[in-house]
């Protein structure tokens, strides 16, 4: 089920009504409807695939018990590998099988050796990415033992499958949002306000802006081959602006379905374009992954309490793993890569030269972040091309065909849909989120009208426009 869909814009109030009127403030009688509530937002996608969630689901809870119960550290490891195998080993299969036989196939014919092996093509299941380091971070702080199991086979499942979260994220980790679902919850007038106003900037970001530059990205990367430089660099800028709308959309829906039914999300993004570094960048953009990756990955590996060549081996390695799991080809394992090494570039370019960026310098402050938004734009070219091939093909267009006065004019409104969204963050800079909220400065009715024009605004672009689909629900 889509959050930008008409049956979402059913199913949440319905949930929420029988939520906080019928069940009350039972948390048992909460957990199940949510849990059951989950099953069919999932469901609605794929029926079939509902099998896997449960089984997993079903696994983890006793596994961490037998965790927590191991007579000896190697048995407490035996269940943890247990876990890790079957989590990853579902995840690789679903994810990764398609693209191994594929360069399987390709490397023995680069070598003249036609392979036609018979093979099935592999449906990936909606979310798996997401919902399996939920799961692995459950298992991982029991076994780390930041947490004792639970008992409450409904509460871990509802912790699990929460639907605002459940093919999308942010990945919360077990030991911080799992206790919400362990005690009771009332309602919050405040709360259901603050959730709705993120709901409603969420769709704005996602209808209104994503899939508008959608229009114009598609375009762009679909005729690549006859366009001049000039338009590919303009394509590349309005995607980077595309999928923060898209997905930060998506989060900012997720937090505010979170907040009507009284559970706290953390926030995944943090305006990733003001940065002044990479490293900055990924402490901006989707930082629950970061956090999960940073957490259960860089830090076991050593993290920075090491020597420098070890530790940029596992910089490398942890943004290798992200590139990989953000999809199965090449180009993702080459953006995380072009990341990875870009922190090193900032690391030892900072310890040769001692460089760091005055507070007070607004003039250099600007240079850097207009340097890091140039860099994160090209990186993103992999991200979104389709092969490695079309990649490089654009980015030697844009240094050897840089034709000036060629832009269509219809891109200027493109790019007032970027300046919209960056003056409407701009002024929510000091909120928590960026949606508005009352002030001493704004007049209520003031507010209430600003709402009523951005709901117009999805209104007529839902209408006027194709729902695409959430570009990290192929994740």
């Amino acid at each position: 089920m889509q959050f930008n869909s008409l049956a979402y814009a059913i199913f949440l109030p319905l949930v929420f009504f029988i939520y906080w009127f019928i069940a009350g403030n039972n948390v048992k009688r909460q957990n199940l409807l949510l849990l059951m509530a989950s099953y069919f937002f999932y469901g609605w996608w794929d029926w079939r695939f509902l099998g896997i969630l449960v089984f997993t689901t079903l696994v983890d809870y006793f596994l961490a018990i037998r965790i927590s119960r191991a007579s000896s550290e190697r048995n407490r490891k035996l269940w943890l590998a247990l876990s890790l195998f079957m989590n990853l080993g579902l995840l690789c299969f679903f994810k990764y099988w398609n693209f191994f036989v594929d360069s399987w196939i390709t490397a023995w014919a680069s070598a003249g050796i036609q392979m036609n092996p018979l093979t099935v093509s592999v449906i990936l299941p909606i979310g798996i990415s997401f919902y399996t380091f939920q799961e692995l971070s459950y298992t991982l702080d029991v076994y780390k033992k930041r947490m004792e199991p639970v008992r409450d086979l409904v509460g871990f499942a509802a912790f699990i499958t929460f639907f605002p979260q459940l093919v999308a994220g942010p990945i919360e980790k077990a030991s911080a949002f799992l206790p919400q679902f362990l005690k009771s919850r009332h309602f919050s007038a405040q709360q259901a306000i603050v959730g709705c106003r993120l709901i409603l900037w969420g769709l704005v970001k996602k209808i209104v802006i994503a899939d508008n530059l959608a229009v114009y990205v598609n375009d762009i990367y679909k005729n690549y081959d006859v366009l001049p430089g000039s338009v590919l660099l303009l394509g590349s800028a309005l995607f980077a602006f595309q999928i923060y709308a898209d997905f930060s959309g998506y989060s900012d829906i997720a937090l505010g379905s979170a907040k009507l039914l009284g559970f706290d999300l953390v926030k995944n993004f943090n305006r990733p374009y003001i940065s002044k570094s990479i490293t900055e960048f990924w402490t901006r953009w989707h930082i629950s992954l970061s956090s999960w990756f940073r957490e259960y990955l860089y830090i076991p590996l050593g993290g920075n309490r090491v020597s420098i060549p070890r530790w940029s081996l596992n910089i490398m390695i942890t943004f290798l793993v992200s590139g990989l799991w953000h999809g199965a080809s090449f180009t993702f394992v080459i953006w995380g890569a072009l990341h990875g090494l870009m922190i090193l570039l900032e690391r030892y370019f900072s310890l040769s030269f001692k460089f760091k960026a005055a507070s007070g310098n607004w003039l250099l402050n600007a240079g850097l972040v207009l340097k890091t938004f140039t860099i994160t734009t090209f990186i993103w070219i992999f991200f979104r091309a389709t092969s490695i091939e079309q990649a490089f093909e654009i980015i030697h267009k844009i240094f050897t065909s840089f034709t000036v006065g060629s832009w269509n004019l219809n891109y200027l409104r493109a790019i007032w849909l970027i300046v919209f969204c960056i003056v409407i963050e701009y002024l929510s800079r000091k909120n928590e989120y960026v949606i508005f909220v009352p002030t001493r400065t704004m007049p209520s009715y003031l507010l209430f009208a600003i709402e009523i024009v951005l709901g117009l605004l999805v209104i007529d672009s839902s209408i006027t426009l194709d729902h695409d689909q959430f570009i990290y629900f192929q994740f």
